[in-house]
């Protein structure tokens, strides 16, 4: 396959479903090669063969991006089988919602580890990478919760407030290394991102919420992920903000 990313060779986590998948699709069809990084080996096999399929280049990885070694064991084996890293996309995250006060604390530190530590251990691991080819671009997913904190939402909007700063931070650090970052904000979008909600009335607060708009689809991320990665290599898009219309 052909495209403006032709040559180019990306990480995507939380590949299994939902934006991550769908910017999986929209990378490869842009001639990109890309490692398939999330959890669920089954939802993994299952989009290689897609992408193959179409004629696609993908190797799918089943692991923990929340778990340091296995987060650098991923970054790793794309480099070793591909022979670069030019993309690395951090979507892979966990939204639990619910008040403060009587929360179940475990859900807080599973979502520290995915939302921001697994983010952070990815990006740790590229960087080398990026640095000793000259180039290299990262993308980190985290949502207009970075923007607003909300009731209900205080622990996920801190770690995407986390992941906002972080981004920063990166792209001050390393812009003289030729090395882009991009920050992607997503408002509501149809994903299975809210079906993980365990406490029921902040699930139904979360339903009710979504019921008012019309949400994005996992394609409308994906094509701004697809915009900014594809740009010319002196230009860097540092933060999109992608909302529905009524949000």
């Amino acid at each position: 396959m052909t495209g403006k990313l032709n040559t180019k060779v990306a990480v995507v986590t939380g590949a299994s479903s939902g934006i991550g998948e769908a910017t999986a699709l929209a990378l490869t069809a842009e001639g990109a090669s890309v490692a398939l990084v999330a959890r669920r080996a089954d939802r993994l096999a299952a989009l290689q063969q897609r992408i193959t399929e179409k004629g696609g280049q993908a190797i799918a990885i089943s692991a923990d991006i929340a778990d340091e070694n296995q987060a650098y064991d991923v970054v790793q084996k794309a480099n070793a089988v591909f022979g670069r890293v030019d993309i690395l996309i951090n979507n892979a995250g966990v939204m639990q919602l619910g008040l403060i006060d009587g929360a179940d604390t475990e859900q807080w530190r599973s979502m520290i580890n995915i939302n921001l530590l697994g983010l952070m251990y990815a990006t740790h691991a590229a960087l080398p990478i990026m640095k000793a080819q000259g180039t290299g671009h990262i993308v980190n997913i985290s949502s207009t919760a970075g923007l607003e904190a909300n009731a209900n939402a205080a622990v996920y909007s801190a770690t995407k407030f986390g992941v906002g700063a972080f981004t920063e931070a990166l792209r001050k650090e390393n812009h003289i290394h030729k090395i882009r970052v991009t920050l992607i904000e997503p408002g509501a979008v149809a994903t299975e991102l809210g079906d993980r909600i365990t406490d029921p009335t902040a699930k139904q607060w979360a339903q009710s919420w979504l019921e008012t708009k019309k949400p994005l689809a996992s394609d409308d991320i994906a094509s701004g992920i697809v915009y900014a990665v594809t740009q010319p290599p002196h230009v860097n898009v540092n933060e999109i903000v992608i909302r529905p219309l009524d949000q």
